[in-house]
């Protein structure tokens, strides 16, 4: 539930269904957003698109055409988040959606429930992008879906209930100096317990996890800043620039510097590319 000082998100939607039914969608919105049609079957202009919170693309039989339609909206703006809204799906659509970097991929008909769960982690992700504005960079923005109904009762649910306390903490503050033994303290366990567990839950050990969250961070600020190299490790969590440089290149197989050269080689293939190209190229669909 939002609070009375939250503003409300603005959703501009593009009707990419055959029946015209967005708005019938946009009515289960309407309560806790500002929803804007967007005009036409085209990627809206920059004068749609001004202050707008996240843009919503509704289908119901997907197809290529609408498909890089939404590529080419994504291109056209790629600081504002994107859901994919869709009837017809399968694995292969949300793994498409998922190359494409969409925010959220909606399968229709909404549960209450996961209504719910989106308009919080839009508020959320609002919440987020308004307070970096500032800093000229995209917000960078973990979320977590619900567990599936048939594993919440496994035993695996109840070692991630047993972390929840600490998770939330962990994805905040993994930049910082984070203390082992007083987040097993805050769950009641002995560091060894709590470190037995956090591998069993995750995959990878305390400090392992913790390396790999300041790793990830550290690229996106190469792929979309122009910060310095040793700037980025400071700001990854990293306080020697030579141990960053050096588990760099050990987890990634190259430094920081020709990370971000062939991500910007890469970025400048893409922008030259057509929708269809790229679509054909790297997602696996044909025209």
């Amino acid at each position: 539930m939002q609070s009375n000082s939250a503003v409300e998100p603005v959703l501009l939607w593009l009707d990419l269904t055959r029946d015209r039914s967005t708005g019938k969608l946009i009515e289960q919105f309407s309560g806790g957003c500002e929803c804007r049609l967007a005009s036409g079957r085209n990627a809206p202009g920059k004068e749609q698109v001004r202050q707008i919170d996240m843009i919503c693309v509704h289908f119901d039989r997907p197809d290529v055409n609408g498909l890089n339609l939404l590529l080419e909206t994504k291109r056209a703006y790629p600081s504002i988040p994107i859901s994919m809204f869709t009837v017809q799906h399968s694995e292969e659509l949300a793994i498409w959606a998922m190359r494409a970097r969409v925010w959220e991929f909606v399968v229709l008909p909404l549960a209450a429930e996961d209504q719910i769960r989106y308009l919080e982690s839009l508020q959320q992700l609002c919440e987020v992008r308004r307070a970096v504005t500032s800093l000229g960079r995209k917000p960078l923005l973990e979320r977590n879906p619900p567990l599936p109904d048939s594993i919440r009762l496994t035993s695996s649910h109840q070692k991630h209930k047993a972390l929840s306390k600490v998770m939330p903490y962990i994805e905040q503050h993994f930049r910082d100096s984070v203390d082992q033994k007083e987040l097993a303290q805050q769950c009641g366990m002995t560091p060894f317990r709590f470190s037995r567990l956090f591998k069993e839950v995750n995959g990878v050990g305390f400090m392992e996890y913790i390396l790999g969250k300041r790793m990830d961070f550290a690229k996106h600020l190469l792929e979309n800043s122009q910060m310095p190299v040793t700037s980025i490790g400071y700001e990854a969590g990293f306080k020697d620039p030579s141990y960053f440089a050096r588990a760099f290149k050990q987890l990634v197989g190259c430094s920081p510097s020709e990370y971000r050269q062939s991500c910007h080689a890469a970025m400048a293939m893409a922008q030259a590319a057509t929708p269809a190209e790229l679509d054909a190229a790297t997602l696996g669909f044909s025209a």
